[in-house]
Order: structure tokens, then C-alpha cells, then sequence
């Protein structure tokens, strides 16, 4: 009995508490089956008084009227209130039974068998991969994927079966049906807005990567000590992507912007990510570069 009652006390709204309204079906039976009782006892003990038929009437009416407010109403509210909000239980669990969208990362050794080994793990959990892009990485391979888990499953659960399954620093988060459209789709996508005008660089780039465009830097800094160069190498000529740190932060030089940074917390860049921000930076430059086609006379 307690768990229902848990369940029905969780349908309350979050900003007034209030229950959700059942229906009035349901809302009259149970305030006839508290009210009825009462009227009966409060009939057998009037009607045997020697009061005056009106006194009686009076008595009966207001004796009536204040317990159904105080006591009939209340009452079939708390006793019968997992019977009135059956309706909104059952929606609830139906709702909570759906099947949810996460998207997942983990690094994996680079050896036979590794992937089965997670594959498995999420098995046990009834979580089925929509997806999966594999990044190589150093001390392995970066394995990300879509999943479609039961609704009552937790971001803890999907961790605790990546790391069971061999995966190191995995991460879990919520997606929608979106994260099911593949990254090179995207960028086609994004590349043909850029084509029609080059200075959507910022915002295309930072709607593939899912990320946040960092302020520029200060006017007296300057970019060749902190930007990577176009092919790949960081500023001092070591071989690098683009990114900087733990791999969260991004940035993609330009000819005409100066270099731009991109930051995505708690989610590292991986190297195809970067390549293809790095591959639109490109398309743009080439496109401001062009000459304006002459305008038509007619």
C-alpha cells in the first residue's frame, strides 16, 4: 500500500501542490460512498427526537452540510485517493515505461572483442545502440553512441554498465530523436548555409559541435602564441587538433574573424569534430575570398 500511495503523492503539481482533478465520474461515487453513512446516522438520530418538523428539517440540513465540508469530502479525498487518480497513475506509468533517448561515450581498448564486451554489458540493462562513431584516441578508441533504454532506467545504471563493459570516463546525457541524424549529415547541412553566406561560421560551427562561442581575445594578445594552425598543429608546431586543456575548448582559425573559440564543458571535442569545424572554417574562407558575381543590368 505504501508505494501507491507514494506514487499518487507524486502526482502533485510541483508549484502549488495541488493533486491533479479526477474525473466527476469518479469524484461522485466517492463522495456518495463517505456521504451516505453519514446521512444515514444523522436521519436515525434526528427523526427520533420530538423536535418540530421544522426544527428537524433545520436540524438535518446544517448537521449535514458541515460534516460532508468537514469530514465526507476530506475524507473520500485521502481514503479513496488512489482509486480517484487511477486514471492519471496508469498515464504516468505508461509514460514512465516509454522507452528514453540517451546519448553515451567511453573509451575502449583498440582490441578485438572490446565493443561485443559493452554491447553485452548494455544487453543486461535492455538498452539497444541506435548508433555508434568511433573516434580513435590515444590509448584507444572513443566510442559513441545513441541509446534507447527502458524509461525507468538512470544515468547512474548506463554508467555502472559502461564501466562493467570495459569503458573508461564514460559519460551519459539525455537526447532526442535529433542525435539519431549523423554528424556527417549535419555538416553537409551546415556547409550548404555557409555556402549561401560565410559569416554564419560562428553559428554553424557552434550548432555542429553542440557548443558555446567564447568571447574573443584581448586585442593585445597575440593569436599565434594561443591558435592552432589550419593543418593540425598547435602553436608551437606539435601535432594537435585544435583543442586546448582536457580537450573542451576549441579553436579554429580564420582569416577574417581572427582565431574563434568554442567551449563545451563536461563533453571533450573529439578529432573528427574538430576536423570538420576546421573543414567549414575552410569552406568559408574560400567563399568570402571569392569575387561578388556583377550585378544583373535587367
Amino acid at each position: 500500500m505504501k508505494p501507491t500511495a507514494h506514487a499518487t503523492s507524486e502526482l502533485s503539481c510541483e508549484v502549488c501542490g495541488q493533486m491533479p482533478e479526477p474525473t466527476k465520474a469518479r469524484l461522485t461515487l466517492a463522495n456518495i460512498a463517505v456521504m451516505l453513512p453519514i446521512e444515514l446516522l444523522v436521519h436515525a438520530a434526528v427523526v427520533e427526537t420530538h423536535l418540530p418538523y421544522l426544527a428537524k428539517v433545520l436540524v438535518l440540513t446544517l448537521t449535514a452540510t458541515v460534516l460532508v465540508i468537514w469530514v465526507a469530502e476530506p475524507s473520500a479525498a485521502r481514503i479513496l485517493r488512489s482509486w480517484l487518480h487511477a486514471p492519471a497513475l496508469r498515464h504516468r506509468k505508461k509514460l514512465g515505461a516509454a522507452p528514453a533517448l540517451w546519448r553515451a561515450r567511453t573509451v575502449l581498448t583498440d582490441h578485438p572483442g572490446s565493443l561485443q564486451k559493452v554491447t553485452h554489458s548494455l544487453a543486461r540493462l535492455d538498452a539497444n545502440i541506435l548508433s555508434i562513431h568511433v573516434h580513435p584516441v590515444a590509448g584507444g578508441v572513443l566510442d559513441e553512441f545513441v541509446l534507447s533504454a527502458p524509461g525507468e532506467l538512470r544515468e547512474g545504471e548506463l554508467l555502472r554498465a559502461l564501466r562493467d563493459g570495459g569503458g573508461s570516463e564514460p559519460q551519459v546525457w539525455p537526447t532526442t530523436a535529433l542525435a539519431m541524424a549523423d554528424g556527417q549529415t549535419g555538416a553537409l547541412s551546415l556547409a550548404a548555409r555557409i555556402a549561401v553566406n560565410p559569416e554564419e561560421l560562428p553559428l554553424a560551427v557552434a550548432e555542429l559541435l553542440r557548443a558555446r562561442i567564447e568571447p574573443a581575445p584581448d586585442a593585445d594578445t597575440d593569436p599565434a602564441e594561443t591558435a592552432p594552425e589550419r593543418d593540425g598543429t598547435a602553436g608551437d608546431g606539435t601535432p594537435g587538433d585544435g583543442t586546448q586543456g582536457d580537450g573542451t575548448v576549441l579553436r579554429i582559425p580564420t582569416a577574417w574573424h581572427g582565431p574563434i573559440t568554442f567551449s563545451r564543458p563536461g563533453e571533450p571535442f573529439t578529432p573528427a569534430e574538430s576536423a570538420r569545424a576546421h573543414r567549414l572554417a575552410e569552406l568559408a574562407e574560400i567563399l568570402s575570398r571569392r569575387p561578388a558575381a556583377p550585378a544583373d543590368p535587367a
